[in-house]
C-alpha cells in the first residue's frame, strides 16, 4: 500500500506539474500533432498501443495499476471491505513516451514486478481522403528482474481507423519472442503471435468506452486470452481510465501470458498526462 500511495502521489505532483492548454489555445499550423483528436486522445487502449503520434520533442507520462484482488472471490460483503480491491496489493506500471521525430516516437514501461519493456514507435502512413487506415510499425523488447533476465522482444503493426471524431477501431498483429519464461527446452513453442483488437467510443464530449482483446493465433497459448475493458474520461491533457481486466499484462510480454483465467476479473486504473 505505500508502493501505490507513493505512485500515486508522484503521478499528482507530475500532472501538477506541468500546465493545461485553456480551450482556447491555438495549434501551430506547422505542427498538426499538437492538435488533439478527440477519437484517438490516448496513446493506449487499457493495454495495448494506439497509433496517436507524439509531437516532436514532447513527452508523456502513464501510470498503471492492476489491483491484485479477483473480484469474484467471496461475496459483496468480504468484497466492500476490501473496498473493491484497493486494500489489496497491485501491480503497477510507470511509463514515459518521447517524441524523438515526427511521427516516431520512443519510449520504456516498467512494472512493480520489475520487468521493464523499451519500445519505439513509427507511423509508416496515415489515414487520409485516399487511404483509409494509419498504419504504424511497433517494437519493444521487455525484460525481468530490471532487465537481466528473460528478455521477449516483440515487433508488429498497429492498424487504425478513425471515424469523425466518435470512433476509432485497432487491429494489430504483434510477434513475442520467449512469451514463455520457462527454458526453450521444456516448451513446444517459445514464441507467440498476438492478433490484438480493440476499440474507443466517445460517447460523451469528454467519456469513452473502451474495449479490448489479444487472443493468441499462433505459437504459445498459455492461461486464457487477455480482455479489458475501461471507462475514460479526458480533462485537459490528462485521461483517466477506470478499467476491467482478466489479467494484469501491460507489456506485450506480460500480455503475450494471457490471463489468470476466464471467470477472473480485476479492478484497475490508468492516468495518463500528455506534456503539451
Amino acid at each position: 500500500m505505500r508502493y501505490i500511495f507513493r505512485c500515486t502521489i508522484l503521478t499528482v505532483i507530475v500532472s501538477l506539474g506541468a500546465s493545461v492548454p485553456s480551450q482556447g489555445q491555438t495549434v501551430p499550423n506547422d505542427d498538426p500533432d499538437l492538435a488533439l483528436q478527440l477519437a484517438q486522445p490516448d496513446f493506449t487502449l487499457v493495454a495495448l498501443p494506439t497509433t496517436l503520434r507524439v509531437p516532436r520533442h514532447k513527452g508523456a507520462f502513464r501510470v498503471t495499476h492492476r489491483f491484485t484482488r479477483e473480484l469474484g472471490n467471496g461475496d459483496f460483503g468480504d468484497l466492500a471491505s476490501d473496498l473493491f480491491g484497493l486494500d489489496n496489493g497491485a501491480q503497477i506500471g510507470l511509463e514515459y513516451r518521447f517524441g524523438l521525430f515526427s511521427g516516431t516516437q520512443i519510449g520504456f514501461h516498467r512494472t512493480s514486478d520489475r520487468t521493464t519493456e523499451f519500445f519505439a514507435q513509427h507511423e509508416v502512413k496515415a489515414q487520409s481522403e485516399s487511404f483509409p487506415f494509419t498504419i504504424s510499425a511497433y517494437a519493444s523488447i521487455d525484460g525481468t528482474n530490471n532487465f537481466r533476465d528473460s528478455y521477449s522482444p516483440a515487433l508488429g503493426a498497429v492498424v487504425s481507423r478513425t471515424i469523425a471524431e466518435h470512433v476509432a477501431f485497432y487491429l494489430e498483429p504483434i510477434w513475442v519472442n520467449n512469451s514463455n519464461t520457462l527454458p526453450s527446452a521444456l516448451v513446444d513453442n517459445n514464441d507467440a503471435m498476438l492478433l490484438g483488437l480493440g476499440t474507443r467510443l466517445r460517447v460523451r464530449p469528454t467519456v469513452y468506452i473502451v474495449i479490448e482483446g489479444t487472443p493468441r493465433i499462433a505459437g504459445d497459448k498459455p492461461n486464457v486470452t487477455q480482455i479489458g475493458v475501461g471507462l475514460e474520461k479526458r480533462a485537459g491533457g490528462h485521461t483517466f481510465q477506470l478499467n476491467f481486466s482478466n489479467g494484469f499484462g501491460t507489456t506485450l510480454g506480460q500480455v503475450a501470458r494471457g490471463g489468470t483465467g476466464r471467470s477472473d476479473w480485476y479492478m484497475g486504473f490508468n492516468i495518463s498526462r500528455k506534456f503539451f
